[in-house]
């Protein structure tokens, strides 16, 4: 690979990272995270149901960083936005009742950068007031907490994007390095941390959020058809059955296979 090809490649692995900003009241705050994330490198930005939409207040805040702005992609739900992503990350300010695999700040930005080679990947930033609610949370494979100061732990959203994009620019430019290294050895073509070869049969590839979605939805029906639990109240069955599964973290494969398992289990259910 040549100096040219490798430098499209790994700017093409930034381009996989999103940064989505969910119900965002103050345009301001809008402008000022897309200011920190171009210092980062960062360029893809998602904006859910905005409550104030991008004004002159963003561009001056955004500085030279309009051209963020201005590309910047407007969605409904947060579902839209992730519907592509192959891994998802939530950010987090406080415990919830029920715990979720968390990764600290260095941690996702090195799983980020190594997931970035494959497909979209996502870090989701909530409401300056509240943050994300369980519903969003749950859409999440992972949650990170920034371990700010606890007896003023107050960051404001572009300072947590700020902080979070760091994490990413620092393991992407720890990638470039290690890909330099092993280039110099001769030793064939390199994206992120990994050599890039051929996929074989056995490589592991994780579904996009849209079909870790439908299998969910494929595992309620399932379960509503034997009984188990009701068609109005799912309760938190579903909730846990998320948390074990995003722990879990199946492949491609293994969620073909389990979505046979419940085509099956549905089919018994019906003939009952």
């Amino acid at each position: 690979m040549s100096d040219l090809e490798n430098n499209k490649a790994m700017n093409s692995l930034l381009d996989n990272v999103r940064i989505v900003l969910v119900n965002t009241s103050d345009c301001r705050n809008i402008g000022s995270a897309a200011r920190a994330m171009k210092t980062m490198g960062l360029s893809q930005l998602i904006l859910v149901d905005p409550i104030e939409m991008p004004n002159g207040q963003a561009q001056a805040l955004a500085a030279g960083a309009t051209d963020v702005l201005a590309n910047a992609s407007v969605v409904s739900t947060l579902s839209e936005a992730i519907e592509d992503c192959g891994l998802v990350i939530g950010t987090s300010a406080r415990s919830r009742t029920l715990p979720w695999p968390m990764l600290e700040p260095r941690g996702c930005g090195e799983k980020m950068v190594a997931e970035a080679t494959q497909y979209p990947v996502a870090l989701v930033f909530g409401r300056e007031s509240s943050g994300l609610t369980n519903d969003e949370l749950q859409l999440c494979h992972f949650h990170v907490q920034i371990p700010a100061n606890p007896d003023y732990s107050s960051l404001n959203l572009a300072m947590a994007v700020q902080t979070l994009s760091y994490e990413v620019r620092t393991s992407y430019l720890l990638s470039i390095d290690e890909t330099e290294q092993e280039r110099s050895t001769g030793n064939g073509n390199y994206i992120g941390k990994k050599t890039v070869n051929a996929k074989s049969d056995d490589d592991e590839l994780y579904p996009v959020t849209e079909e870790t979605e439908r299998f969910y939805q494929h595992f309620e029906k399932a379960l509503m058809s034997t009984g188990f639990i009701g068609d109005k109240h799912p309760g938190l069955v579903m909730t846990k059955l998320r948390r074990l599964f995003n722990r879990a973290r199946p492949d491609v494969k293994e969620i073909k296979m389990m979505r046979g398992i419940l085509a099956s289990i549905e089919r018994a259910a019906t003939k009952n």
